[in-house]
């Protein structure tokens, strides 16, 4: 027994060619505007033309074709399914004794494959990728990444507090540093230093440096011109551009979330913490809206109605807009603190798969 009929390789045939060639046309025409829009700095900045087409369009493609997939998923369902049913292919279907349950099964198999190809795009393939696009726009168009910070203070292991007067990331050099060592809530060593270098692995080099030691009531100082030691911190602990989550892959962003947690950051460099959560539960959460707006999109417009395919896509564009619009709404809620990050990324996932549910129990049998 075939595990795939005619008619299910024709639908997921139809299916993933309708998306390929809606992200085409789409990314053609965003790609012509944002080019319209940049031309001007690409021409004051000097920007070599190689530089232009691989380090920013390049990569640019893939970073707007997964951030808008499910709208090209929506997109891709309403307008190949408005077709079959205008055609009365989905009447031919139904009347010949299939379900509308069985007609879901190549639909789901095009949305797992869609599926699985954004999670390993945004979790694996986009972040170095969008490393070299934020390199070239800050280089080339208007820098915004952050290598300065003030006033740094964190923990860094249990009952050890770190305090920098100022750090700058592009020497690797800080001033005014000290760490304080605590033993049930009473401090039990104290290092200053007036300079620190960072080197790698940890390593810190500390310039006019003084330890004094608390035992009882009894002070021991000690001091000197230089010493390299290990503190368990690096720059990217206490400073983040806005756009970091973007450039890390998933397990590299589930191990700065633990790693700041630990740390007690709520907050690095000014960027919330809670952005970088959102980004890693967004890319989990990505998988299942393939499958919840393919069953919204195909119990849409699986039946033939008067007023053609257009109105179908413009129910259907509405849908998707509300549904890219829901997430931003209540990722905002998580950045102000009112809702955990995890939930914020999955109420749209759990209103729309309730909006799939009713649309399907009115999909024509």
């Amino acid at each position: 027994m075939k595990i795939l009929s005619i008619l299910d390789r024709y639908i997921i045939k139809k299916f993933l060619g309708t998306y390929i060639f809606s992200i085409i046309l789409i990314i053609s025409i965003a790609v012509v505007f944002d080019i319209n829009e940049r031309l001007d700095k690409f021409l004051n900045s000097d920007a070599p033309l190689k530089a232009i087409v691989l380090e920013y369009y390049f990569n640019f493609i893939p970073y707007y074709t997964n951030l808008f997939s499910a709208l090209f998923v929506f997109i891709a369902v309403i307008f190949f399914t408005s077709k079959l049913a205008d055609n009365s292919e989905i009447i031919a279907m139904l009347s010949n004794g299939m379900s509308f349950k069985r007609l879901m099964k190549p639909y789901m198999i095009s949305a797992g494959i869609i599926a699985i190809f954004s999670f390993l795009l945004s979790s694996f393939i986009i972040p170095p990728a969008n490393k070299t696009r934020i390199d070239f726009q800050n280089k080339y168009i208007k820098d915004k990444s952050v290598d300065y910070a003030t006033s740094v203070q964190m923990q860094v292991e249990k009952d050890v507090i770190l305090y920098l007067g100022s750090f700058d990331n592009k020497t690797r050099e800080g001033r005014d540093m000290s760490l304080d060592k605590f033993n049930d809530k009473e401090l039990e060593s104290r290092l200053t230093a007036t300079r620190v270098k960072y080197d790698t692995l940890y390593k810190w080099t500390l310039t006019n440096y003084t330890i004094r030691e608390f035992h009882d009531m009894r002070e021991i100082i000690t001091n000197g011109p230089q010493l390299d030691t290990t503190i368990n911190v690096i720059p990217t602990d206490f400073i983040a551009s806005v756009n970091d989550f973007e450039q890390m892959t998933t397990p590299e962003l589930s191990r700065y979330i633990e790693r700041q947690k630990g740390k007690g950051q709520a907050n690095i460099g000014g960027v919330s913490l809670t952005q970088f959560e959102i980004e890693y539960h967004k890319r989990f959460a990505s998988i299942f809206s393939a499958f919840i707006l393919t069953l919204i999109g195909a119990s849409l417009s699986s039946r033939k109605v008067k007023g053609g395919m257009g109105l179908k896509i413009g129910v259907g564009l509405g849908l998707s807009v509300s549904y890219i619009l829901f997430q931003t709404i209540s990722s905002s809620f998580a950045i102000s603190g009112t809702m955990p990050p995890w939930l914020a990324v999955w109420v749209p996932n759990i209103v729309f798969i309730l909006i799939a549910a009713f649309l399907y129990t009115k999909a024509p049998n």
